[in-house]
């Protein structure tokens, strides 16, 4: 290879270098934390070389795992070694010059938009090594990767590109060095650096050096008694663990002993992680055996119901020579699985009873993923119901289904829901008015996966779920409140005649037409039939291209809406079967229901000329 070929300049992902324009501005309020997340990552990096000599012991390193820090003073520098996996060319190329997840122009528009938050943002995406560039004009990282003989050397000064080329290094593993700024001389100073890895790092399970001075208690923190554990030794170990920036909502740290040892020491974030909804719907809880890593995405260890969950699970009795497929069939991580999950729900369900409104916050970022479980976990659906909380038009707050149920009206037999995608627009549906004018409560479901575990689950305490937009609404048996017995109801017309005529008009593009009971405001709605698909589920199965077209649905007129009442005389006063200012208003009302739940009419052009026609009568009376 000639020297031209041997340094190698790329440019960073377009995300990449807008990223690093954040960073570099100071995007962390304390920049002290970059020290963190380079020893998080030398960290990790042993961990996975560890692992990878369990299989083949060539690999093993000729000294004992550590994390080494050296200070260089002229020109001031801060070098963070560890003899763990190390890196190739392509390595570097795919860890060091691109964010391959989805969303990312999202985020960095988000990073943008929101000044104020961005430490939560930027934690949630979890990009800790550009950190450097907080405190560094120019950072190296020199590697070479277990099992391989070649060494790179890759650098960058942040501004857009960075190199790799061939270099020297007599063991495996990885240097990162920080050719520190100007304003940041005070990351050169042993006392300063210190207090950083005492502050953030002391639980790191491997020592921590400077010189021959071992900075950190190298001891794994869940093997600890958690009596012995304060707080912020809580949050730091979350946050090196999940290379988070927020607090910890919730702290798990369990021990089980008896058949199946093992400890878990869990934690639920505050914000959402940025890879929440990503189809992989990966687990971020790393497995250890005896303290060995062995894995961190395998869904055998938690649930994909539970995947916001962080931090870490150690079992004394699995095998150290498991391998990550082997662990699909293993029966002992089945156990541990089923223990971990009965804990995490035993936990919601105890912070959901004491503290309902810090409950409500973490239903507000993980509720959606919550309730998949209802769909993929039947032994413990029970359990998962329990912690499940939803938006209603009860009064405040969201309400578990036993509370619902409790609040049931006399001669209520059922429990109503409506469906969509916006619990504020479900909130102003018209099909929520006569449930209202009863004082009925009606659960506001906007999450996509509400529709699936309603196939799955079709009662609670004996009470059917029943959709306010699918079959009649017959809530004559509902007794009203005592406030309303004295409210004169609304004359209703008699439609008969009228719904003769907008069956005739309309044909098929409808099921049929009926007095509405469930209507009090508005003049119509749309409602799927009995036995027919909800109205949500069929839109959602037409978006996912599941649905090629839906069933038909059915027209409820309201008898008591002065448009119907006057519609209803015209029918009885013009016999007249081709009155086309009455086949106007058919299509226009079947319209105006199509657009109060978001559609577009299928003809904009006939929509506004009938509006037009209706508008021009209307003015010229």
């Amino acid at each position: 290879m000639t020297e031209a070929l041997e340094k190698e300049t790329f440019s960073f992902q377009t995300e990449v270098g807008q990223l690093l324009e954040i960073v570099a501005g100071s995007l962390y309020s304390n920049r002290e934390v970059f020290l963190r997340e380079l020893v998080s990552n030398a960290s990790d990096a042993c961990d996975k070389l560890r692992y990878a000599t369990l299989t083949d012991a060539h690999l093993a390193p000729t000294q004992d795992f550590a994390i080494t820090l050296e200070i260089a003073a002229k020109p001031k520098a801060l070098s963070i070694s560890d003899n763990g996996i190390g890196m190739n060319h392509a390595d570097l190329l795919e860890t060091l010059g691109t964010i391959a997840k989805s969303g990312t122009g999202a985020f960095i528009d988000a990073l943008k938009a929101d000044e104020k938050d961005n430490v939560g943002l930027i934690g949630q995406f979890g990009v800790g090594f550009y950190a450097a560039f907080m405190v560094a004009s120019k950072v190296d990282v020199l590697t070479r990767k277990a099992g391989e003989s070649e060494a790179w050397l890759w650098s960058s000064d942040g501004k857009g590109a960075f190199t790799i080329e061939p270099a020297e290094r007599d063991t495996s593993g990885t240097t990162v060095t920080l050719h520190l700024k100007k304003d940041a001389k005070e990351f050169a100073e042993e006392a300063r650096i210190r207090h950083i890895i005492k502050t953030y790092s002391e639980h790191i399970g491997f020592p921590v050096k400077l010189g021959d001075e071992t900075l950190n208690a190298a001891e794994a923190l869940w093997t600890r008694p958690a009596k012995d554990i304060t707080k912020e030794q809580y949050t730091e170990f979350y946050r090196h663990t999940s290379h988070a920036f927020d607090e910890p909502w919730h702290v798990m740290h369990n021990k089980v002993e008896g058949i199946l040892n093992h400890t878990s020491l869990l934690f639920v974030p505050t914000v959402q992680p940025f890879d929440l909804f990503e189809p992989e719907r990966k687990s971020h809880v790393k497995l250890y055996v005896n303290r060995v890593y062995i894995s961190e995405t395998t869904k055998d260890l938690i649930p994909a119901h539970l995947r916001f969950l962080r931090g870490v699970v150690d079992s004394q009795d699995l095998s150290l020579n498991v391998s990550r497929e082997m662990l699909q069939t293993d029966p002992q991580l089945a156990r541990i699985k089923t223990s971990i999950t009965k804990k995490v729900l035993s936990e919601l369900k105890k912070k959901a009873t004491k503290a309902p409104e810090e409950y409500a916050a973490f239903w507000g970022n993980f509720g959606a993923v919550l309730k998949e479980g209802l769909v993929e976990d039947t032994a413990l659906r029970d359990r998962i119901l329990e912690v499940c909380r939803f938006a209603s038009t009860g009064a405040g707050g969201l309400t578990s289904l036993t509370e619902y149920v409790s609040r049931m009206k006399t001669g209520q037999d059922a429990i109503y829901y409506i469906a969509g995608e916006d619990a504020a627009k479900l909130a102003k549906s018209p099909h929520l008015e006569g449930f209202k004018a009863k004082g009925v409560e009606v659960l506001l479901l906007s999450d996509h996966v509400d529709e699936f575990w309603l196939q799955h689950i079709t009662e609670h305490d004996a009470k059917p779920f029943k959709s306010i937009t699918r079959g009649a609404a017959d809530l004559d048996q509902i007794d009203d409140d005592e406030k309303q017995e004295d409210t004169p109801k609304a004359e209703e017309a008699d439609l008969s005649m009228l719904i003769a005529a907008i069956k005739a008009e309309l044909g098929e593009a409808v099921k049929d037409v009926r007095s509405s009971k469930r209507l009090t405001d508005s003049p119509v709605c749309l409602i799927a039939d009995d036995g027919d698909m909800d109205v949500n589920l069929e839109r959602l199965l037409k978006r996912h291209g599941q649905l090629e077209h839906g069933m038909p649905r059915v027209l409820e007129l309201n008898p008591s809406h002065a448009l119907i009442a006057k519609l209803a005389d015209r029918t009885k006063s013009d016999a007249d079967s081709t009155d086309a200012l009455l086949k106007d208003a058919a299509h226009l009302l079947l319209d105006q229901a199509r657009i109060v739940e978001g559609e577009v009419p299928p003809d904009p052009t006939e929509f506004a000329r009938r509006l037009g026609i209706v508008m021009t009568r209307a003015f010229a009376v």
